[in-house]
């Protein structure tokens, strides 16, 4: 089962106004108090954020360590998308053109974005409530935290960082059928209404969305934007159980966040993911949930 709230870390507004980022124990950053102030000073930009107001998404002055960090993973994950990605994703990154020279603003994504989807970028500090997060999706706008992963191990980050949600999503948001499927998962969470159906509509989503693979000539290649933005998940993806697309696993599968996902659901083409997992997105309500849980309950997926 997929809990957000274990995605991001915590973040807190103090007595005397200033914002803290908690960070678990094994993050790289933990014991950097540098860092930590660069957190805290990240996220105060988006909680201040006037965004019903109308205000520009925040703008963040990267340094110049933090450049760095974008322009090496960028490099490496350069490389392991021509083995690894999907064509239409490596389509849709080039379409789309972000710079791999420095880390861009989000308003610099949703300008490159419109003209081909019509998809914006939020800022967040961290956390989004599920709902919120979906229904936004719905309206084409995705929630994007700003911070970088720490730069002593700039190939993996414990927790979904602006290279995660940019260079993971936005390329992935540039690809007019995928862009299709993201804004059916938000519009699906609108007719979800109890917490059960939502859940199973975000389990989906991670498996898809997130960790899915797909089958290309004769290849297992990656599309989802978990897999794509890290290092580590593109060497190991290959290696692990691939099961066929079937909603009432993918909803119901228990799995552990913090380490490499050891089940994914290959497609077998973008028109077999559109007909299961976007019709999925497009027809589901509670009713629907209902069904599936009983079905995986059946067949001992899941206990009764």
């Amino acid at each position: 089962m997929f809990t957000e709230g274990q995605l991001y870390s915590p973040v807190t507004t103090q007595e005397d106004g200033t914002v803290r980022v908690h960070l678990a124990d094994t993050h790289p950053g933990k014991d950097d108090p540098e860092y930590l102030d660069r957190r805290g000073t990240i996220a105060a930009a988006a909680l201040a954020w006037d965004r019903a107001g109308g205000a520009p998404v925040p703008t963040i002055e990267y340094t110049e360590s933090e450049h760095e960090v974008w322009r090496r993973v960028s490099a490496e994950l350069r490389l392991l998308h021509e083995q690894h990605a999907h064509s239409e994703y490596v389509a849709g990154k080039e379409r789309l053109g972000l710079p791999s020279d420095h880390v861009p603003q989000l308003h610099e994504v949703s300008e490159r974005l419109v003209p081909l989807t019509g998809w914006t970028y939020v800022a967040a500090p961290g956390l989004v409530p599920l709902r919120d997060f979906y229904a936004d999706l719905a309206a084409r706008t995705f929630n994007s935290t700003q911070y970088l992963r720490h730069a002593a191990e700039p190939l993996y980050t414990p927790e979904p960082d602006i290279i995660h949600e940019v260079i993971g999503h936005a390329n992935q948001l540039a690809v007019p059928r995928f862009a299709a499927i993201v804004e059916a998962a938000g519009q699906a969470s609108l007719r979800c209404r109890t917490e059960e159906a939502m859940q199973f509509v975000a389990d989906v989503f991670w498996f898809s969305i997130e960790f899915g693979v797909m089958y290309e000539g004769g290849d297992l290649r990656a599309y989802g934007a978990g897999i794509l933005s890290s290092y580590g998940e593109m060497q190991e993806y290959g290696h692990m159980e691939i099961r066929d697309l079937d909603l009432a696993d993918m909803g119901t599968l228990n799995y552990d966040i913090t380490q490499y996902q050891p089940v994914l659901f290959a497609a077998r083409s973008i028109d077999h993911l559109e007909d299961v997992v976007g019709d999925f997105f497009a027809t589901v309500d509670d009713d629907v949930v209902a069904r599936l849980r009983r079905e995986a309950t059946g067949r001992g997926l899941v206990a009764s």
